[in-house]
């Protein structure tokens, strides 16, 4: 699943898989009429669908009930899965019921798409943990009931687990081509590269497409979206509904969201940017909105808040030191979003109070120290390190040669320097160049 797992789309019973593996560009042309369509495409979202017209029609002529999959291999979500939670969150915000599902049957076999190796095979135990983890954010997202556009929260465990290997094979097996799967590049391209495709991975394809027709079956299921990258398993699912219980089924892909710098969402230089506030708290989530490039302050501010259109376009070409102001309302809506909005105002407040104050302010990240942590003293090198601030003692090293590192607002200048414990009878303030502090504390 990755970032997210399924994708879907619509076809009637018209052309065969063989001729939809390509997404249908020239349909982009397109100008959606219903609110959900005509929203998200105006906000970037919108990639390719497999009948984009039609698709409109369904959604102008009633609910649609369509789903997002997502991986269970760590224990939070980062902030590339925005886009597809924010997706949900939209079809529900115009009427629509989205489902949320929790791959525990698939991440017990691995998503070979856009991965260049075979997936880690986790324990059972690991993924039931981690759909406990992940399972704390969509709360804050989306609305879960009983409702009709209320979401149900879906685990494929609930029925991948039953599934009988022969009986597998052969009801649903045999609508599947090894040439066709061959085609798609997800395969393609480990393939091309020479690099081990297991077999656990090939059958995913198979299973992902299942998924869909188990919705459709289930909840009436017609649409499937997901990141560009799912558009094989998207459409293998389609066509399955198609040839299983001859009904219309949809698709429909994001595209890859990458920063101006050209680096893909939901990570930093110091590893991913986690949902979940025991692994990123909400200053540092805030932080990170805080310091976005100028250039994306306007695409993200459409993206991933709902402020409406204009506006975010009015921010989004803001220039100078308005900008900032336009990165602090970036801030505050994502992180309203996720952690509320008090959560939004205590980081504003401690990023006003350590930038314009030269303050301390108390949400900055913790580095809290024991007796046994700190013996006879630590060193500065070692505070930076384990604070967050930077990947390895050499790059703290380097900060401080470079003049980049601070304690207390005073620059470090020696990399040999000690912290004992009475240096840590008060807080004390570690800075990576101007944008980035964390506390260190003695317990």
């Amino acid at each position: 699943m990755g970032a997210s797992i399924f994708n879907g789309f619509p076809f009637a019973l018209g052309p065969t898989i063989e001729t939809q593996t390509t997404p249908k560009t020239s349909a982009m042309t397109y100008t959606p009429k219903s609110d959900f369509l005509h929203e998200i495409t105006q906000r970037g979202f919108l990639a390719d669908c497999t009948d984009l017209e039609g698709l409109d029609e369904k959604f102008r002529a009633g609910t649609v009930t369509g789903y997002i999959g997502f991986d269970l291999t760590a224990t939070s979500l980062h902030i590339g899965n925005l886009v597809q939670i924010m997706l949900l969150r939209w079809m529900q915000k115009t009427g629509h019921r989205p489902i949320t599902l929790m791959g525990g049957g698939t991440t017990k076999v691995g998503d070979p798409s856009g991965k260049d190796e075979m997936r880690k095979i986790l324990s059972v135990e690991q993924i039931n943990a981690n759909a406990e983890g992940i399972r704390q954010v969509f709360s804050n997202f989306i609305t879960y009931g009983d409702g009709p556009t209320d979401s149900p929260l879906v685990n494929n465990a609930d029925w991948l687990d039953k599934l009988g290997y022969i009986d597998f094979l052969r009801d649903i097996g045999k609508h599947f081509t090894i040439n066709r799967l061959l085609a798609f590049e997800s395969v393609k391209s480990r393939l091309d590269r020479e690099q081990a495709l297991s077999f656990i991975e090939f059958n995913y394809m198979l299973l992902q497409a299942y998924d869909f027709l188990e919705l459709n079956r289930r909840y009436g299921c017609i649409l499937q979206m997901g990141g560009s990258d799912q558009w094989g398993n998207i459409v293998s699912g389609a066509d399955l509904i198609r040839r299983v219980v001859a009904r219309d089924a949809y698709g429909l892909t994001t595209p890859l969201v990458t920063r101006s710098d050209g680096k893909k969402m939901g990570k930093s230089a110091d590893g991913a940017i986690w949902l979940n506030e025991d692994m990123m708290p909400a200053y540092g989530f805030w932080q990170w909105w805080r310091n976005v490039d100028d250039a994306d302050v306007g695409k993200f501010l459409r993206m991933f808040t709902e402020l409406p259109i204009d506006e975010c376009d009015r921010l989004g070409a803001l220039e100078g030191s308005e900008i900032n102001e336009a990165k602090v309302r970036l801030a505050n809506e994502v992180t309203t979003l996720l952690h509320g909005a008090d959560a939004a105002a205590a980081a504003e407040e401690t990023a006003r109070e350590v930038f314009e104050k030269g303050g301390v302010g108390d949400d900055l990240p913790t580095l809290a120290l024991s007796s046994d942590d700190l013996g006879d003293g630590i060193s500065v090198v070692q505070l930076l390190v384990r604070s967050g601030l930077v990947g390895s003692g050499k790059e703290a090293k380097r900060l401080i040669a470079e003049n980049g590192a601070r304690m207390n607002d005073a620059p470090l200048t020696d990399a040999g320097t000690f912290i004992t414990a009475s240096e840590l009878s008060e807080p004390i303030k570690l800075s990576a160049g101007k944008k980035r502090h964390a506390l260190v504390t003695l317990d």
